[in-house]
């Protein structure tokens, strides 16, 4: 009788048939959700949940990488998880710098940090900080993975600063609020979104089963096309990924049109 992996490798191949080049998305944003319920249904404390997600993280980026991915959004901690309680927070904020760092480790990944640093401790703002600036100085890689680690990030926030940001643009042109109104446009707010210059998600993944988006990437993700899927992230396989670029790969997208 066959094992569990000879089966599985048989099946990953199966779903790599149907995933040509020109079906894969660019750009996957991932609601890294589950850590918590896995470490209870285990029987274990948050925090090994917590870090049992963050080493899943670079082993998902070398499959995305593998497939012809060009961006990847990370949601590692929400503007709603800042007011978790100090006990749990702390723990969770270490070790999302530690997994940032190694992921910016590898010359193969391009980290940029979106989100409000000013809502981190000042510390942590600066770690993360770092981090990215030592990404972006790293040797040019061919084809490096755009790595965007959301962090202290809200999609109503980062709406509201995007908007707070181009009116300080218009001010800083002296323009009055009627004649900024006149001439506003989409493309104006999307220029000073977190994720400016980067092209917007074509498919966003959330594991845990839970089917809503929380208030990831709103503006970026209006033709986005989404995947829901039960595993919780630490038990997120290549297999679960595979099935998702599948999914996509076989939904007529529309783009609103």
């Amino acid at each position: 009788m066959m094992n569990l992996k000879v089966l599985y490798n048989l099946y990953e191949r199966q779903l790599l048939k149907d995933l040509t080049p020109e079906k894969i998305p660019a750009h996957v944003g991932v609601i890294l959700d589950g850590n918590r319920r896995w470490a209870k249904a285990i029987g274990t404390g948050t925090a090994y949940g917590h870090r049992k997600g963050a080493a899943k993280i670079n082993e998902f980026l070398g499959w995305a990488r593998e497939l012809g991915v060009q961006v990847v959004t990370l949601w590692m901690l929400s503007t709603d998880n800042l007011s978790r309680p100090a006990e749990e927070l702390a723990p969770l904020l270490s070790i999302i710098v530690d997994a940032t760092a190694e992921v910016a480790e590898d010359p193969a990944h391009l980290v940029q940090v979106v989100g409000d640093m000013s809502l981190l401790p000042e510390e942590v703002a600066t770690q993360l900080t770092g981090i990215a600036e030592k990404s972006a100085e790293l040797s040019k890689v061919e084809n490096r993975l755009k790595v965007n680690v959301a962090i202290g990030y809200g999609g109503r926030h980062e709406i509201t600063d995007a908007v707070r940001s181009l009116l300080r643009s218009y001010a800083e042109r002296g323009m009055s609020l009627n004649e900024a109104a006149d001439v506003l446009t989409i493309d104006d707010i999307s220029d000073h979104l977190y994720t400016r210059g980067l092209p917007d998600p074509d498919l966003v993944i959330r594991t845990s089963g839970e089917q809503r988006l929380s208030g990831f990437l709103l503006w970026q993700s209006v033709h986005s096309e989404f995947y829901f899927c039960e595993a919780f992230w630490p038990d997120f396989r290549r297999v679960d990924f595979l099935r998702a670029l599948r999914d996509y790969a076989y939904r007529e997208r529309r783009l609103g049109k």
